[in-house]
């Protein structure tokens, strides 16, 4: 059975100009109250995506929506778990803990611009506000030349875009839920001043590449936990990828600034994999990075939201 990319919610596309990220969870005093309001969700947010698709063409709009574990099986009974599915655990390294946060439903809302975004997002929880309470909203933005916040190039292992779905889409080896992705959420908090407290050439040597041309140094010239060692998944002696879509948020005001890190994969093994060696291997940019959320999410392939709106979950 192959993957059918047109059944797939916006898993592998661009991580657009401004972004928003948005987890709430279920007020979980009335199930059937919850249930309804995720079967009338997941009915208008592809009708309000449909909407503004029209509205502005040119928008770039794209939605990703999705559930947690806990969610999954609070709303789904007697539905079966995608395989790859589970409540999060903390990964404690020898220096640093990557933790788990609380969180029932996903959207990752991205598009052109602010407006489109706002439009989108405040049509949304125009429905969901009633079954639901803000776990976070984080808003998102592109950097100049689409950089990272510490001004490196961001994505550089990321798939190209052709090849992108067979790293974040699921496949036959889960049947039942193919076209769906499982995202990972993360939010982290960087210390700019220390971060800036640095040399050029040390930040190089803690990411392992150049600031400027992206070029990836030697491996001589890296640290043995820099960021492009410690975060790769090379199990089985194979390099294993994932769909990143990260962008920086930022209070500048109140010196407030990070990454939200998000992860879609066909594999979640993949992205744990990911953590586990960055925590573990104590990744450098966790001396300037401090993880302050983190969640998995399963992202249902636009059947399966079809079948919640039927009720035939």
């Amino acid at each position: 059975m192959p993957i059918d990319l047109k059944d797939t919610q916006d898993v592998y596309k661009d991580a657009g100009e401004s972004v928003d990220f948005i987890i709430l969870n279920l007020n979980r005093d009335d199930h059937e109250e919850d249930l309804d309001g995720v079967r009338e969700l997941s009915d208008r947010i592809q009708a309000i995506k449909r909407s503004m698709r029209i509205r502005r063409a040119d928008g770039n709009l794209n939605i990703a929506f999705g559930f947690s574990y806990s969610a999954w099986t609070y709303l789904f009974p007697n539905s079966n778990v995608p395989k790859e599915l589970e409540d999060f655990q903390p990964i404690k390294g020898p220096k640093y803990t990557a933790v788990a946060t609380p969180g029932d439903l996903f959207l990752h809302v991205r598009a052109a611009d602010e407006g489109i975004v706002y439009e989108v997002v405040d049509q949304i929880m125009g429905f969901a506000r009633y079954f639901t309470t803000v776990e976070d909203e984080t808003k998102g933005f592109r950097y100049l030349e689409g950089r990272a916040i510490i001004g490196f190039i961001d994505g550089t292992e990321n798939p190209e875009v052709i090849e992108s779905s067979e790293y974040a889409v699921i496949g036959d080896e889960d049947p039942e839920f193919i076209n769906g992705s499982y995202a990972f959420a993360q939010k982290y908090l960087h210390n700019m001043d220390n971060w800036k407290g640095l040399s050029t050439e040390d930040q190089e040597k803690a990411i392992g590449r150049r600031k400027y041309t992206d070029l990836e140094l030697k491996e001589e010239e890296k640290l043995p936990n820099a960021h492009n060692i410690a975060s790769k998944d090379e199990y089985g002696g194979v390099e294993h990828k994932i769909v990143r879509m990260n962008v920086p948020f930022s209070n500048p005001a109140e010196n407030e600034t990070g990454t939200y890190f998000i992860g879609y994969s066909r594999y979640f093994a993949v992205t744990k994999r990911m953590l586990i060696n960055m925590f573990t291997k104590s990744d450098r940019i966790l001396d300037f990075s401090t993880p302050i959320s983190g969640t998995e999410f399963f992202i249902p392939s636009k059947s399966v939201l079809d079948q919640i709106v039927d009720g035939e979950r």
